[in-house]
């Protein structure tokens, strides 16, 4: 593994030294990942979905709690000409009042109601000149209102419960979104990421390819200037050598493209310059089918979706029921009050007061309405159900698929090796005789190529495997380099 490491330093030193691009930045797997989750426009998006969603359980929580209010109006004041049915006469009246208004509500989660207490103090001072009243009489002075009220619904579903709790399964669905979107991130980025390594690799065979077509070159080149072969020879060795600097230029073109692709995905500017470099040493993994399934069942997230969806579709029902329902309401009001010329003798001859209503919503007939919307709720409901059950379907189908790749990519890892080996070994005995004459330019440019396939094969391999095992910890959300889960833990709110 350490010997892997090292030869992959030393290709990307040698890519340094070719390109003399020395102020690079060398970025590794796990960089890339950390700079995606800090500026992908898809993650930017589910975090502030995620944001919102958690500030309205906030807004809903502290509308639980007590609300304190004050209402003033300092100043009422009126001069003005009205007529007297009952005196048959115009008088003049003049008020002037100020009041204040002190309410505390406490919702109750409960039951539903409201629980408020009221205190309204005011002072007022009215004088009228009608013949009814006595010469420049009025009166003036303050009172004090203050009064206990329960405003409770009855025969009906508890809206503000129903409420905090379809905002509570909002938020753990946008974070579940959220944890989603960061696996799908790291899945796009990983891909990514291993195709500019290809790129990278795919450079560094056609330019060690090409410096291969040189030496062959000049060894060509010596021997017909030698009298050793003839000038048809030189002629191949010359297109060889201008197909393998077309091929490397290429190479070059799509690295390049490959680069600007990545950069835009991390939301890094176009014109840094970067180079990535990984670790395709291979370890095989053990994978285990059943642990795979049971993970996969116990933790993936978009189960838990669709059990989100299956919750709300009852909410739906509830909502949908009550549509067009027999309900009651129920107000309870226990009150003081009390007035004096003086504020402080206000309560010193004070009055109660009660107050008791009820009323009824009795439906009679909607034409059908409640039914039909029903069944639309029980449809939807059912139809989310069925989604569950597809989803479980869906993951054990998929793991298995996933295992079977896994074990397939491992045996084409070991074929991959064999076959560069042996390619290498012909590679090195084909010329030895091409330069003792015993083999053509061409024949040696079928070697050549084949050499630089089975390098290009055992990378590219290598990476599908380690894709698929990334896909394996996707489908099964369990980290089995590691042994561990690895399902997002967020912070239910």
């Amino acid at each position: 593994m350490h010997l892997n490491k090292l030869k992959i330093v030393l290709i990307t030193s040698g890519l340094f030294l070719s390109s003399g691009l020395f102020s690079q930045r060398i970025m590794s797997l796990q960089q890339a990942l950390e700079q995606a989750m800090k500026s992908s426009p898809r993650i930017q998006g589910s975090r502030l979905s995620l944001t919102q969603s958690e500030e309205n359980l906030k807004a809903q929580r502290a509308a639980l709690k007590s609300n304190f209010s004050l209402n003033v109006n300092p100043l009422d004041y009126s001069h003005e000409r009205r007529f007297s049915n009952q005196l048959s006469e115009w008088y003049g009246v003049e008020s002037f009042s100020s009041l204040g208004n002190f309410r505390v509500s406490q919702p109750i989660l409960w039951t539903d109601g409201v629980l408020s207490l009221n205190n309204t103090l005011q002072y007022r001072d009215n004088s009228s000149t009608s013949s009814a009243a006595a010469s420049g009489g009025g009166s003036k002075g303050f009172s004090n209102s203050l009064d206990l009220t329960l405003e409770q619904p009855l025969f009906t579903y508890n809206k503000t419960k129903q409420k905090l709790k379809e905002l509570e399964l909002s938020y753990e669905n946008n974070a579940l979104g959220y944890a989603l979107q960061e696996l799908s991130v790291e899945n796009s980025v990983t891909q990514a990421f291993y195709k500019v390594y290809q790129s990278q690799m795919s450079l560094h065979t056609s330019r060690e390819d090409y410096e291969n077509r040189k030496k062959s070159y000049e060894i060509i080149k010596n021997k017909v200037e030698g009298g050793l072969t003839a000038k048809e020879e030189l002629y191949q060795a010359e297109l060889d050598l201008m197909t393998s600097e077309s091929s490397m230029k290429d190479n070059e073109v799509s690295f390049e493209n490959d680069k600007d692709n990545f950069k835009q995905m991390l939301g890094i500017a176009l014109e840094e310059e970067i180079m990535v470099l990984a670790d395709i040493s291979v370890l095989p993994i053990d994978v285990d089918l059943t642990t795979a399934v049971e993970q996969g069942l116990t933790n993936r997230m978009e189960l838990r979706q669709r059990e989100i969806a299956i919750e709300n579709g009852h909410f739906n029902l509830i909502t949908t029921n009550a549509l067009n329902e027999f309900k009651g309401d129920l107000t309870l009001k226990l009150g003081l009050f009390g007035e004096n010329e003086e504020v402080q003798n206000i309560f010193d001859d004070p009055t109660s007061s009660q107050n008791i209503s009820f009323g009824l919503t009795i439906p009679l007939w909607d034409w059908g309405e409640k039914k039909a919307r029903l069944k639309v709720a029980q449809a939807s409901l059912e139809m989310n159900m069925n989604d569950l059950r597809d989803e479980e379907v869906g993951i054990k189908l998929t793991i298995r698929q996933v295992f079977r790749s896994l074990e397939n990519n491992l045996r084409q890892i070991e074929i991959a090796r064999k076959n560069l080996e042996n390619a290498k070994l012909t590679y090195e005995i084909n010329l030895e005789k091409y330069k003792n004459g015993d083999l053509t330019s061409m024949d040696l440019n079928l070697v050549q190529n084949q050499l630089t396939s089975k390098k290009n094969q055992l990378t590219n391999t290598i990476i599908s495997y380690k894709l698929e095992l990334l896909n394996m910890k996707i489908q099964s959300m369990y980290d089995f380099e590691n042994k561990v889960p690895v399902t997002p833990q967020f912070k239910k709110k």
